[in-house]
């Protein structure tokens, strides 16, 4: 019996059971649900004529692309965005409060830059960039960068304002007055005054988004329920739950020891991508719920076709740590293969689909590529530590 192969299997089986049990709740929370599981924010804008700018076919056609980009700058919150008649634009997001929405894509978001006299200088459409930093004594602020047309301006700005104020407006309000030191050569300012960072990553997504080319009115906004209803939702995770009970049984009924070593490596499957779509700030929505099982059953495929590769080099004549090796060595390919054909129809659908099949996509793909690391790398390190520790050595107790 090798007792260090012994304490390092039985040390990843204590590692893993510690963090299903203390990390999954958590994670769990962390994982926003889309809008069919949990609701969100319903909201109905319309391009209006003003003075200044009439709504025509590219007016709208360039709203929904400054929309769509405002709210893609949230993260991945899987939102749909289509448009309704010749002027209106429907957005339904997923965990987003009412207000919060009607900030990010209600605001026409023109940035001027007034002098004294009330001229306006400069405007968002000189500016390059836009990001929130924290700033001296702890502030949160928005740095700016403007662009090369846009930094002789501002040069030509602040030297001829040196001593006086000038004056950073958003739909002509006054963000920030400050006075002019010196003249600023660099192109660069930043723009003080927001009361939390989470206000001044906003003002800088709508800064870096850009204007909206005509006025656009809110015309209704409203809270959206589950559409799935919590009975369906229920009976889902209930489904789920027996499909990958009935998974683990059937892995150790039938393989045994390396069935046992397949659903360990199932369960950190589980944890990678529940981890990784945390830190994405994924939102999960019935068509990604979708996309994580049809990935569990490949991580599944995956095993049984290095098991059954194992046992036909075990009964070929090599040894069981031989025929282990040699098991995974003739597997790989097949597996690789059937992993970057997927791969590839995920990358299809994510390019050309609609948002709720780019969540199925997204959680297709995240899931394929963490399989390949759960299925080759860790079932291979657990069933060689597992067959090191000479504590069984009949090749059938391994499904061969």
């Amino acid at each position: 019996m090798n007792i260090g192969n012994l304490m390092k299997f039985l040390g990843l089986i204590v590692i893993l059971a510690l963090i299903s049990v203390f990390s999954v709740k958590p994670l769990e929370s962390n994982i926003r649900q889309g809008l069919d599981l949990q609701g969100g924010t319903h909201v109905v804008l319309e391009a209006v004529d003003t003075p200044e700018a009439k709504v025509d076919e590219d007016a709208v056609q360039r709203v929904m692309k400054i929309v769509e980009q405002r709210v893609n700058e949230l993260g991945l919150t899987e939102p749909i965005i289509q448009r309704e008649g010749e002027r209106r634009i429907i957005v339904e997001l997923p965990g987003v409060d009412t207000e919060k929405a009607i900030e990010m894509l209600g605001k026409t978001a023109m940035l001027e830059f007034v002098d004294e006299f009330g001229m306006t200088v400069l405007t968002g459409k000189d500016l390059k960039t836009a990001q929130a930093q924290m700033g001296q004594g702890n502030r949160p602020e928005v740095t700016i960068e403007f662009t090369a047309e846009g930094t002789k301006a501002f040069a030509d700005l602040t030297a001829k304002n040196v001593g006086r104020r000038i004056a950073i407006e958003l739909d002509k309000q006054v963000l920030t007055e400050p006075t002019v030191n010196e003249p600023i050569p660099g192109g660069k300012a930043v723009i003080t005054g927001s009361q939390t960072m989470d206000e001044a990553q906003r003002l800088a997504i709508l800064l870096r988004s850009g204007a909206l080319p005509v006025k656009v009115d809110v015309m209704e906004t409203r809270t959206v329920g589950p559409t799935l209803g919590q009975d369906s939702k229920d009976k889902s995770i209930k489904a789920f739950a027996i499909g990958v009970a009935a998974i683990v049984l059937f892995m150790f009924l039938y393989y045994r020891l390396s069935g046992l070593v397949a659903n360990l490596a199932l369960v950190a499957y589980v944890l990678i991508l529940l981890a990784t779509l945390a830190a994405l700030n994924a939102t999960l929505t019935l068509p990604g719920i979708a996309g994580i099982i049809l990935s569990m059953g490949m991580a599944v495929d995956a095993n049984v076709l290095i098991f059954e590769r194992f046992k036909e080099e075990y009964h070929n004549g090599k040894s069981l740590r031989a025929a282990m090796e040699a098991g995974f060595s003739r597997a790989f390919a097949t597996i690789l293969d059937s992993h970057v054909t997927t791969l590839i129809a995920a990358g299809v659908l994510f390019f050309l689909g609609t948002a709720s099949v780019k969540g199925f996509a997204i959680t297709l793909a995240l899931g394929i590529v963490i399989d390949l690391f759960t299925a080759i790398t860790l079932t291979r390190y657990a069933l060689r530590l597992l067959i090191n520790t000479n504590i069984v050595k009949n090749a059938k107790y391994y499904g061969a």
